[in-house]
């Protein structure tokens, strides 16, 4: 049988669940926060203190190293204005001497269920530790008031691993009489060069102009469209889920866009480039308005496009919205700051590129794979599961969301005060 713990927080459960081994914490007395009970509730209140932070833990015993465990928890929050940050749940591993092991483990990704918010974390015990203190913590939010219920943390399996095969083309066509033409050869090259099973393919960007003397304006189509039906051909073929750069019309509009399909040809989503370069604003290229993620059957995918990697929103909007893998069709970029997009976001980062290399990256900013010639292709098989844990600081794709900073406002970039 597995071994389970659990902790049960909700009013008619609260006798037996042994509840009231929560009790009140705070690092000094005088920012404590105002804590209470009410109807099976654990309630934390800012209580007009700006300092204030604390709330509620409970240390359990008879963790076992190595053992995975699912933490949940639901709560509801007013007047908190940041709650990514200012809402905590986390479980804080301990040796047999009540001694920090490891680094604590945050519930991070959260979904709404009616006026409630439910945090969860699937994390592993590491070595050394004999029991976990969980915490609920309200931070800095003087005017704020925090509801928490339904609190488990129970024995669970590993989560199983999400291998993907990913091939990135690295081609850029000479002498293109027309898109179609141009789209051909990006076809035949990743059909002559993907061997065997893949799960995702990505060409580079404006693939219907690369080696052409055309303009955007001439080679902009609507999506769907003759290109997306041309890729959808090598989809079905390798069954697989394929993404490219092409310049969409829309109205007057002329984006500069990426589109995915998926394994049966379908368009599945498509992204309008966010940060045009003046050259391209120049040419009558209009902007994107946001960073859509699109769910996949192996994990969700999101796609940034050349200048967007100069900037750190685009990247870091994706991986908030639980991005695996960001899909980078590229012209040219800096290799450094791309390699900051995925360390500092913990995912992987897929460029195709023509000045910019061709290569397939981890989330600690290693190529696993990369295309250095003409008509090559990157591929590597990667596990989406894989945990990329930073020894001093922890998970840091988790910790960066309960801990960035996004309610303090931007000043008006170039206004001088």
């Amino acid at each position: 049988m597995r071994f389970v713990l659990a902790v049960f927080l909700c009013a008619s459960a609260w006798a037996q669940s042994g509840a009231t081994d929560w009790r009140p914490w705070s690092a000094r007395a005088e920012i404590a926060p105002a804590t209470s009970r009410e109807g099976g509730r654990l309630m934390i209140a800012g209580n007009g203190n700006a300092a204030a932070y604390g709330g509620w833990v409970r240390r359990i015993e008879g963790i076992r190293p190595g053992a995975w465990y699912r933490f949940t928890a639901a709560y509801r929050a007013e007047g908190v204005p940041a709650e990514n940050w200012q809402v905590v749940a986390r479980a804080d591993w301990q040796d047999a001497g009540g001694r920090r092991a490891g680094q604590p483990e945050y519930a991070a990704w959260a979904r709404r269920e009616g006026g409630w918010t439910r945090l969860e974390a699937v994390i592993p015990a590491p070595g050394g530790v004999s029991a976990v203190r969980l915490e609920l913590l309200l931070a800095n939010a003087e005017n704020g008031r925090v509801a928490w219920r339904d609190v488990q943390f129970t024995e669970t399996t590993a989560p199983a691993p999400r291998r993907v095969r990913i091939a990135s083309i690295n081609l850029r066509p000479e002498r293109v009489a027309t898109p179609a033409d141009g789209v051909r050869q990006f076809i035949e090259t990743a059909e002559r060069r993907i061997a065997g099973k893949v799960d995702l393919i990505l060409l580079p960007e404006g693939i219907t102009v690369a080696g052409s003397t055309k303009s955007y304006a001439e080679v902009a189509e609507p999506v769907p469209g003759p290109t997306t039906e041309a890729l959808a051909g090598l989809a079905r073929k390798h069954s697989a889920w394929v993404a490219a750069g092409i310049y969409e019309r829309d109205g007057a509009a002329i984006y500069n866009t990426a589109v995915l399909l998926d394994r049966a040809g379908r368009v599945a989503g498509k992204y309008r480039k966010v940060y045009l370069p003046r050259e391209e604003v120049e040419r009558g290229l209009t902007p994107g308005r946001s960073y859509p993620v699109f769910q996949t059957d192996f994990g969700r995918v999101g796609m940034m496009i050349c200048y967007d990697v100069f900037f750190a929103d685009p990247a870091r909007a994706l991986a908030a919205q639980g991005a695996d893998v960001i899909l980078m069709p590229i012209w040219g970029g800096d290799e450094t700051l791309a390699a900051a997009r995925a360390i500092e976001n913990k995912v992987f980062l897929v460029a195709s590129g023509y000045d910019h290399p061709t290569y397939v990256m981890d989330p600690d900013g290693k190529r696993v794979a990369q295309a250095p010639q003409r008509g090559e292709a990157a591929i590597a098989e990667v596990d989406l599961q894989r945990r990329y844990v930073e020894p001093w600081l922890g998970d840091m794709r988790t910790r960066r969301l309960k801990e960035l900073r996004l309610d303090i406002a931007t000043p008006a970039p170039g206004v001088l005060r």
